[in-house]
This record gives C-alpha cells, structure tokens and sequence, in this order.
C-alpha cells in the first residue's frame, strides 16, 4: 500500500470502506426475498458467485499477469478460500437468513473473530491479554442478548447452528488467507475464489448434493412485486463483484486495521437494508447485544494492533481484504 494514499485521501477512503460495507450488506435482505419467495438457498448463492466470478474474471486475469506460477503455488490456498470463505460462508448465511432475521443471522457470523482468538489459545498457545478478555466476555454477552435467552423473540436452534457455521468458515477463509503468498493481488485471490466456489456449487448442484430449487419468478420488495432477477443482480453485482472491488480499495488506502473497523458498519447497513426491504427488525434486546458484540470484537482487534506483528499476522492480515457476506 502507497503510504502517501492513506495520507493524501483519508475521507476517500473512509467512503470507499463505508460503501464496500453498505454492499456487502445488501445481501441478506435481497436474498431473504428470494428465500420467502421459494428459491432454495443453493440456488440462490449458485447464482450469486457465479455471475459475480464472471464480472471479475477480466480484471482478475489482468491483474494476475506475470504472477500465473504464483497462483498455481498458492493453488491449495485459493482453493480453500473459494470452498470456504466464499461458497461455504455464503451458503450457511444464506440458510441462516431462512431462519433467523438478517441482523441475528449476521452478527453471529461476526463471532468470527473472537473464535479465531481461541483458535490461537488453544492451537499456538497465544493467550489472550486484558482486552482480548473482556472483547470476548462483552461478545459472549452480546451473543446471548441476540439469541434473547429471556425468551422475549423466537430464535430457530436450526437458524443459530447455521449463522454459527458461517462464523467457522469465515475463521477458515481468515487463516487460510493468512497463508497467501504477498505476491499474489487481493483481486487474484477473490476472483480466484469467487471462480472455484462457484465451480464447487455449479457441480454439487448438478449432482443433486446441494437443493438448487428454483422459487417464485416475482418477489415482494419494501412492499413491491419484482422480477426475481432484480435481487439476484442486486446481490451478484453489488453484494459481491462491486462490494470485493470497493473493499479491496479501501484496504489499499486505509490498510487492514483501519478498513476492518470500518466493515463493523456492515451489521448496521445490514439491520437498516432488512427494516426498508423487509420491514425486519430485531427486539431492542437483540439490537443492544448486538451493539455488544461489535463492541468485543473492537476490543480484540484493538488489543490485536497492540500485539508484536509476527503474533498477530494470522488475524489481521486477511481482515479486510475480502469483506464478509
């Protein structure tokens, strides 16, 4: 990253972070709608990564010019990331929304973080410090406020093991990508993996291991019947193609610490797209603990920025170089 970027175009790159996270948060709700509308999640996350992979294929092959033999080094590496962080992750948020509110759905994936903090613990014996602690004690709250363990709101067991599950591939697709070499481009690696996740679904679909039902061809919208292709473009060309691009931007002006913090905005543009588009909101509870968990993982990458380099490189590298669902 050219230092002098990041001097330069600070609020640039503070908008170009806030506009990856706004796209990526598009998703849930533009999904859900398909989901009500009797479109299997399968078919909904084939489609998204598969016209996604195709929109970046171009810049992906231009920026991958002259660093073809680093790729088929790191082939493992891609591979993992487009089982995982990509067709994984999404396919488990997606199934997750079926259940559960977009904003319950996505800040359990949000766990990420603080699981990767026990990961280390047990797996490196990196213990964590004071604000490691108390990151995780203020997420583990927030968790059961969002689950409403008080009974208040009806929480699907079925929903939470699902929003659960994307979390674990997002701390896959975080230590995988700390494995990439530096020579390969944050566009290289997301249109690499955007490419085999969506070969990996395009074969477990024809197969029939992976439902690829398709629903309704008309969709309720903020109130409105539309074509299913609306939000199928929404969540393939801004979701996913524009909110890689935009947030692989963001990281090359601010860097990963500071993009990072900026993708927690994602939770909020989350609640707020699932509110217009289908009038979906969370208990204050679930909103308060969900304030909560933002809060811990704040604490656990501020307490990472304080850590040596060569501790932390497992965590925070990948963070914002290809932003969460």
């Amino acid at each position: 990253m050219d230092a002098s970027t990041t001097t330069r175009h600070p609020l640039v790159g503070v908008g170009v972070a806030l506009a990856s996270a706004a796209a990526f948060a598009t998703s849930g709700a533009f999904a859900k709608s398909l989901l009500l509308g009797g479109w299997a999640p399968g078919a909904v996350v084939t489609i998204r990564i598969t016209l996604a992979a195709l929109v970046l294929l171009v810049p992906t092959v231009v920026a991958m010019r002259g660093r073809w033999r680093v790729m088929r080094r790191n082939a493992w590496v891609v591979v993992g990331y487009g089982l995982t962080g990509v067709a994984g992750c999404q396919l488990a948020y997606f199934y997750a929304v079926t259940h559960l509110s977009v904003g319950v759905a996505l800040l359990l994936e949000y766990l990420a973080p603080v699981l990767i903090v026990g990961w280390l613990w047990l797996r490196h014996r990196q213990r964590p410090r004071l604000h490691t602690i108390v990151g995780v004690a203020l997420a583990v709250l927030g968790l059961l406020l969002v689950l409403d363990v008080t009974g208040q709101a009806s929480v699907s067991l079925v929903g939470v093991l699902w929003g659960l599950g994307a979390a674990v591939c997002l701390v896959l697709y975080f230590l995988l990508a700390a494995h990439v070499d530096a020579d390969v481009p944050p566009l290289g690696l997301a249109g690499g993996g955007l490419a085999v996740g969506a070969v990996a679904l395009w074969i477990a679909g024809l197969t029939g291991l992976l439902d690829t039902t398709r629903g309704a061809s008309q969709v309720t919208l903020a109130g409105t019947l539309v074509p299913w292709w609306v939000p199928v473009l929404v969540i393939a060309l801004v979701a996913a193609a524009f909110a890689y691009v935009t947030g692989i931007a963001a990281v090359r002006m601010l860097g990963a610490k500071v993009a990072s913090f900026v993708a927690l905005t994602e939770v909020l543009f989350a609640v707020v797209f699932a509110w217009v588009v289908l009038a979906e909101l969370p208990t204050p509870i679930q909103l308060f603990g969900g304030l909560l968990i933002i809060g811990g993982v704040v604490a656990v990458r501020i307490d990472e920025s304080r850590a040596p380099a060569e501790a932390t490189t497992v965590v925070e590298a990948p963070v914002a170089t290809a932003a969460l669902p």
